[in-house]
Parts: C-alpha cells; sequence; structure tokens
C-alpha cells in the first residue's frame, strides 16, 4: 500500500499518519508491521513509529500474508473403516467440520487427525489441511479418505481432481417426493447464488461444471418422501443438495435448500424426529478408489449414523439398501 504525505501531515508522529491513511488497520497492527520492518519512507525502512514526518514523502507499506493458525491435536474418536501407512478410511460424523476455519478452530477432523496420526502429518497438504484430499460438509456424514504421506496425498488428490470416473463415490438421500423418471442425470453448473450468496444454485451462466446421477430405490406409497442414490461425476460445494432441490425434490429436513412439507398425516413422534433432525438427510455411503501405491481398487461402505436411522423409520422407509 503506498501513500504520499500531505502538508497537513507536516510534523506528525508517524503512527498517526499511518491510522488516517489506512483506517482499516488497527494501530496495534500498524505498529507491529513497522516494528517488524514492513514500512520504507522513501525507500528507507523505518520501524520506529514516532518519527516526525514532512510533506511528500512516499511511504510503502507491506501486508505480509496472514499465517495460518497450526491446529493442535485433540484426542477425539475416530470412526476408522481402514487404515495402512498410507491412507485412512474413516465414517465422518455427521455435525464435525473437516478442517479448522474462523469459528470452528478446534473440534475439526484435522484436530482429530493429528492426533491420531501424529507426526506423519507434518506437511501432507498444507497447514491447515494436512492430509485432506476432499471434503463432506459439516453435516453430511459417511466416507472420507485421508492421505498419510506425500506420495499419497499427491496421487490421491490428482485421482479426484482430474479422474473422477475412477472414483466410486456413492450417497444415500431421503428426498420430498419421487423424482420421475426414477434414474437419470441432473447437470447444471453450481456456483453462488445471485439472490443469497450463503446459498449455491444452478446457473445459466457461470459457475463451474456439475453432473448427477441418480437413481430412485424406494419410495413411500403416497410418494411423500423417497430413498434415492446419488453418484457424483464432480465434486462441487453442496452438489447433490442443489442439484436435487433444482428438479424440486430437495433433501428432507436439508435448513437451506429445502423448504417445510405437511407431515401432519404422519405420528407425533415421527414429526417429532423430523423436526429435532436439523440437517440434511445425506451420507456419503460408497468410497472406492486406486490404491495410490499398490494400484489395487478398494472400496469401502460407511454404516449409517443411528440418527439418520430414525428418520428412515419415521418415514416408513426400509433399510433395503445397506
Amino acid at each position: 500500500m503506498v501513500y504520499v504525505t500531505r502538508s497537513e501531515d507536516a510534523g506528525e508522529r508517524l503512527d498517526r499518519v499511518l491510522a488516517r491513511a489506512w483506517p482499516q488497520e488497527s494501530r496495534s497492527r500498524l505498529k507491529a508491521l513497522i516494528t517488524d520492518g514492513h514500512l520504507t519512507i522513501d525507500g528507507t525502512v523505518k520501524d520506529s513509529v514516532s518519527v516526525k514526518v514532512r510533506a511528500g514523502q512516499t511511504m510503502l507499506l507491506e501486508i505480509p500474508p496472514a499465517e495460518p493458525a497450526i491446529p493442535e491435536a485433540e484426542t477425539i474418536a475416530l470412526d476408522v473403516l481402514y487404515e495402512d501407512d498410507d491412507l485412512l478410511v474413516i465414517n465422518k460424523p455427521a455435525g464435525m467440520v473437516v478442517h479448522p476455519a474462523a469459528g470452528n478452530e478446534s473440534g475439526t477432523l484435522v484436530n482429530a487427525l493429528l492426533a491420531h496420526c501424529g507426526d506423519s502429518l507434518s506437511g501432507i497438504g498444507g497447514v491447515k489441511r494436512p492430509g485432506i484430499v476432499h471434503r463432506l460438509d459439516k453435516d453430511t456424514s459417511g466416507a472420507m479418505v485421508v492421505a498419510k504421506n506425500d506420495m499419497a496425498h499427491r496421487a490421491l488428490s490428482r485421482l479426484f481432481a482430474e479422474d473422477k470416473e475412477n472414483i466410486e463415490r456413492t450417497y444415500v438421500a431421503i428426498v420430498w417426493g419421487v423424482p420421475s423418471p426414477a434414474e437419470g442425470k441432473i447437470a447444471g453448473n453450481i456456483g453462488r447464488s445471485p439472490r443469497n450468496r450463503k446459498k449455491m444454485a444452478v446457473l445459466t451462466t457461470g459457475g463451474k461444471p456439475a453432473l448427477t446421477y441418480y437413481k430412485v430405490i424406494e419410495n413411500r406409497p403416497d410418494s411423500l418422501a423417497s430413498v434415492v442414490k446419488c453418484r457424483l461425476a464432480t465434486g462441487r460445494t453442496h452438489q447433490i443438495r442443489v442439484h436435487m432441490a433444482h428438479i424440486g425434490h430437495s433433501l428432507v429436513c436439508d435448513p437451506v435448500y429445502s423448504k417445510s412439507r405437511p407431515v401432519r398425516h404422519l405420528s407425533p413422534s415421527s414429526q417429532a424426529v423430523l423436526a429435532n433432525f436439523g440437517k440434511q438427510a445425506l451420507h456419503a455411503q460408497t468410497l472406492g478408489f486406486a490404491h495410490p501405491r499398490t494400484g489395487e481398487f478398494i472400496s469401502f461402505k460407511a454404516p449409517l449414523p443411528d440418527d439418520l436411522i430414525a428418520i428412515y423409520m419415521a418415514l416408513n422407509l426400509s433399510l433395503s439398501f445397506i
């Protein structure tokens, strides 16, 4: 950032001038930047905030990129489906954030992985995302793979980014209504909704290409809800939730993309289960891929969590697909 001092700045202390020049920065932040040598005046580094300035001086303040906070290891139980020296496959619970972010600095999958794997994750995939190859939404449960070394991370990241046809990723979802046809595909670019920037949407222009294959595997006789198996050909944010809502069959209990549905004819206990669920009825059931070291195709199935099983039971849907 550059600022040329004016006549009204002459004789003022440096810290006061900078506070007026860059009001978006706190005084303590400016002082720290100056004392760390990030300010030059007419090409000379200044590290004292008390110097007096003259009119016509050119100030250059460099703002270094923010250092990511280093996640701390936390002993959090993980449901491990498979583990070897190269990778780890887990059944992520709903409610767990994958990696730390503002407001979620602890209790994340990364915190748990650091405790589970120890130093083997150091530097793999970056400070804040060690070992993470792909992710699931906070409130989506199911199978995830994590790399434990550089070789596995590079291979799996490339596979998930460039070779999705050779990845088996199937999800089971409960949706309102019954999609027609019962089997098909949903194609539509996904990006930020122009009406609500906190939501994703299918866009006519812009966004990123997205393709979801779906198949109805069971439905209620009254067509209130159905079980749909989805296979991803791409991996966009909220892809299944957005695509199913786009064709008029949003996920049951989805707090973002689902409109409330009348369920008065269900029993009071079933209504209570639905009312208290508070997240999308979606589970990443199957995950398969080529092992980065052996090349062998391996596949894993993540059991449904108890609270999601309760949703199936509340809607009188069977669990025949398990």
